[in-house]
């Protein structure tokens, strides 16, 4: 006896479904399928609107496709179900466009006022400076008298198979993007040559840096502790070397490391100052020795003239 195609189709695709329900606890560890809620406020907006869309997306999912399986078994032509034979129907056209119109209302309402809590930097307590390079950030607090530069710490040898690689593979740095928690933070991002984007999920931040124009963004953390980004946007041979690491201190550790780096700078400054001020002195001290050479030569030729 020939098998029905519906059952047969009907059969592999719930022996599909299973399979899939029962590995997914089995690759969850591998890769983790739904975004991050993040450390922020604003990061939990969005997690919570992404939360909301996906579930209003099972709904129609379920929907659909349970009208469609209903629809295959109950009017199967194997059950004599006659074809239906009306060719329009203004309420129906009408229903099926209003429900997605609706839908979509429903959803941009709250996607607006997440995107324009995103985009509000008024209010900012600080302001940091991010410049990509190819292949390194570069850090400039406005307020502060303190800017470095982050380059990837991770070993050429970890890179190259030479060695075991640590936990944090290529999302390790050697100096750290240090923020305050409770503090809002305004973030100016640029590039000084190509295109990248500053990208760190727990923050729900995600920025192009374009060479030429300043984007914008802000973060207010909430929690201390170390986040980790890299950039986002395809920027040359080294674009997966090029890591984000933010360390979050409380407000007085901040504010102490601040003052250590200030302190750095200016012992740096006065050092350059004493080398440079050394320098002169070589100089002069050269420019003395000089003159009494020559003023010593021109004794000895005035001698030679008199005899």
């Amino acid at each position: 006896m020939k098998d029905n195609p519906i059952k047969h189709s009907l059969r592999y695709s719930l022996l599909g479904g299973l399979i899939a329900l029962f590995s997914l606890d089995v690759s969850a560890d591998i890769q983790p399928y739904n975004m991050t809620e993040g450390v922020t406020q604003i990061s939990k907006e969005v997690f919570d609107l992404h939360m909301l869309i996906f579930y209003i997306c099972c709904v129609i999912g379920i929907i659909v496709f349970g009208a469609m399986i209903v629809s295959l078994i109950r009017d199967r032509k194997s059950k004599g179900v006659p074809p239906a034979d009306f060719h329009e129907s203004v309420l129906l056209e009408f229903v099926w466009t209003a429900i997605p119109f609706a839908i979509l209302i429903g959803i941009a309402i709250p996607a607006a006022k997440v995107l324009i809590d995103m985009e509000d930097v008024s209010d900012s307590e600080m302001t940091v400076k991010v410049t990509g390079y190819q292949w390194l950030w570069h850090y400039d607090y406005i307020d502060h008298d303190v800017d470095f530069y982050s380059v990837l710490k991770t070993s050429r040898n970890e890179i190259y198979n030479r060695s075991e690689k640590n936990e944090n593979y290529l999302l390790e740095v050697d100096n750290e993007l240090v923020l305050p928690t409770n503090r809002k933070v305004r973030i100016l991002i640029t590039s000084n040559d190509v295109i990248h984007a500053w990208w760190v999920p727990d923050l729900a931040v995600k920025k192009d840096a374009i060479p030429g124009y300043i984007n914008q963004a802000w973060t207010e953390i909430d929690e201390p502790g170390i986040y980790r980004g890299q950039c986002a946007e395809l920027c040359g041979r080294d674009h997966g070397f090029m890591p984000i690491v933010v360390r979050a201190l409380p407000p007085e550790e901040f504010d102490a490391w601040v003052l250590q780096q200030s302190n750095k700078t200016v012992a740096g400054s006065q050092g350059s100052s004493i080398s440079l001020q050394q320098s002169n002195k070589t100089v002069a001290d050269s420019q003395g020795s000089n003159a009494s050479l020559q003023q010593e030569n021109k004794n000895i030729e005035q001698n030679a003239l008199i005899n």
